[in-house]
């Protein structure tokens, strides 16, 4: 009995010792690393990088520029499953522990003495937010210890719905996606709020290992982790039996997704990226600023249309310039290999690209990737007279054979406009064009479109082409000469005119285009009928100075 009681004794003064020194070593580490830790102040008011984002005059997204892709919420926005997946994945005593879990940190010790394996699990949602904003992932005894206190501290001066607000917008989950927010949108082409149950669990596995359990590049790995997620919420009463089983047999639906983009007008978004550039430098890729353009959305999808369709038209008076590409697919059996063939050949505009895999007599089958193929019939084709030059095409065509033959890349455009909707036969126009539309009221830009496909050719035909304009500056002579007394209903001489002048290296006959002089000419007509005489005669009667102005 004795040497029991002198046994628990030893027992009790060995640990009585040992957690003084542990104690003694904490509090000395602590005083010692206390004044070169961080202030957790900037948590209070933290400004998260956030892209620049353009929009319509109506607030509809035009473009989206920045690397990192965040979508900031306040807690109050995020739905409490998608709080309850998250803190199942990494937390779940968040609420309950001061922003050290000591279970946690114990359990991971004994892991570690029984089995030499540091497991995580001590790591608490609190650390996670002072390691993300102010530490490195180096993984040194100073670092854990640097982000126990300052944890600690964090859970003095913030509340717990703070801490999770910044945690769940400061994460990374992969595919350039920052926070819960864009994680929704990249993945799912939603808002938190639209996310289901396996979606929610899916998109809380993700911080582990953003890579290696991404739901794009690793479906069956990132389906463990989303079911491991939904056991967790099961496990804590935040789902029922019925939900869990649910919710585990849905298929992993991620893809990338672009950001919404509701209005295409790239050429104008990339004049106000320009601009930011400009003025701000690389800060206006992450300070989270937000330009309202005056483009009006219902306008520009007009001007987009317009200009588009109107390439297609004169290109298609002048024939079919043939295939771009030809591919040997005779020994092709596999839709696979065809995809092969078509990766590097993308959309332009709205001209996706295909392989002709069949001819008929009057029709021809275009597949055009992933699976999908569609027919052209000979409404799509007859119009594909062979180009020979500007001025002159073959003739018409009489089989689908004398236009494409098997292999050959070609490009098909779906016709609207009539009640029929039908695939034609199409190519990029080799020609060019620009459309912009200006307020009268107060000059600002309600379309603006810089030619055919942005992608394909940055190059925009309204700010940089520098062309004359041609007959299209008369209407502003026009206008310039009903300022200064001028009517409708004027008289100007439409006869020959001669200016001579040293810099010239001869006398300059300016003409009307038909070659024609038609004497005296009401303004109007003259404006309606473009005639150059006209313009040039009232332009040298108000004077030079009043037309500039």
């Amino acid at each position: 009995m004795k040497l029991l009681t002198k046994l628990l004794k030893i027992g009790f003064w060995t640990l009585f010792i040992t957690g003084f020194f542990i104690v003694a070593a904490v509090t000395a580490t602590y005083f010692y690393l206390e004044p070169k830790l961080p202030s957790t102040e900037s948590l209070k008011d933290v400004q998260f990088q956030v892209p620049l984002r353009v929009f319509s005059r109506d607030k509809k997204l035009i473009a989206e520029f920045g690397e990192k892709r965040r979508i900031p919420l306040g807690y109050e926005e995020l739905p409490e499953q998608l709080v309850q997946a998250f803190l199942a994945a990494e937390d779940n005593r968040f609420f309950e522990h001061p922003g050290v879990d000591y279970q946690g940190i114990v359990r991971a010790a004994v892991q570690l003495l029984l089995t030499g394996e540091k497991k995580q699990g001590g790591s608490t949602i609190t650390m996670q937010v002072a390691r993300n904003f102010f530490l490195t992932r180096e993984k040194t005894y100073i670092r854990k210890l640097n982000e126990i206190f300052l944890a600690l501290r964090i859970e003095t001066e913030l509340s717990k719905e703070k801490i999770l607000e910044l945690y769940l917008n400061k994460i990374y989950m992969g595919q350039r996606s920052y926070g819960v927010g864009a994680a929704a949108q990249v993945y799912y082409g939603k808002s938190v709020k639209e996310l289901n149950l396996a979606q929610t669990a899916m998109i809380a596995g993700l911080p582990k290992a953003p890579s290696a359990n991404n739901p794009v590049t690793d479906p069956a790995r990132a389906l463990e982790r989303r079911n491991y997620v939904l056991g967790q919420m099961k496990r804590l009463s935040y789902i029922s039996e019925a939900e869990y089983h649910q919710a585990t047999l849905e298929p992993v639906t991620a893809r990338i997704h672009a950001a919404n983009i509701e209005v295409e007008a790239p050429y104008a978004a990339e004049m106000v990226r320009s601009d930011m550039f400009e003025r701000f430098g690389e800060n206006a890729y992450t300070d989270g600023y937000s330009v309202y353009t005056t483009i009006d959305n219902r306008l520009q999808a007009a001007a987009n249309s317009a200009l588009r369709n109107t390439l297609q038209a004169y290109d298609l008076r002048h024939g079919y310039r043939g295939a771009t590409q030809h591919f040997d697919i005779s020994g092709v059996n596999d839709d696979k290999e065809l995809d092969l063939l078509l990766k590097d050949h993308s959309a332009v505009a709205d001209l996706p690209a295909g392989i002709v895999t069949a001819v008929e007599e009057r029709t021809i089958e275009v597949y055009l990737g992933e699976g999908k193929r569609a027919v052209v019939d000979w409404k799509g084709l007859e119009w594909a007279r062979a180009y020979k030059s500007e001025s002159y095409q073959g003739p018409a065509p009489r089989r689908a054979s004398e236009i494409v033959k098997i292999g050959d890349l070609v490009r098909v455009r779906e016709e609207s406009s009539e009640k029929e909707p039908y695939l034609r036969l199409a190519q990029v126009p080799a020609v060019e064009g620009a459309l912009v539309s200006v307020d009268p009221d107060d000059g600002a830009l309600i379309s603006l479109v810089g030619g055919y496909d942005f992608y394909a050719s940055k190059f925009n035909r309204v700010t940089q082409a520098l062309r004359q304009p041609g007959s299209g500056f008369k209407p502003f002579i026009y206008s310039a000469a009903l300022e200064a007394g001028f009517t409708p209903a004027s008289l100007i001489n439409d006869a020959p005119v001669v200016f001579e002048d040293s810099s010239l290296e001869g006398a300059w006959r300016p003409e009307n285009y038909s070659g024609k002089f038609f004497g005296p000419t009401r303004l109007r007509e003259a404006l309606t009928k473009s005639r150059n005489l006209v313009s040039i005669r009232l332009l040298r009667s108000m004077g030079m100075a009043h037309a500039l102005k």
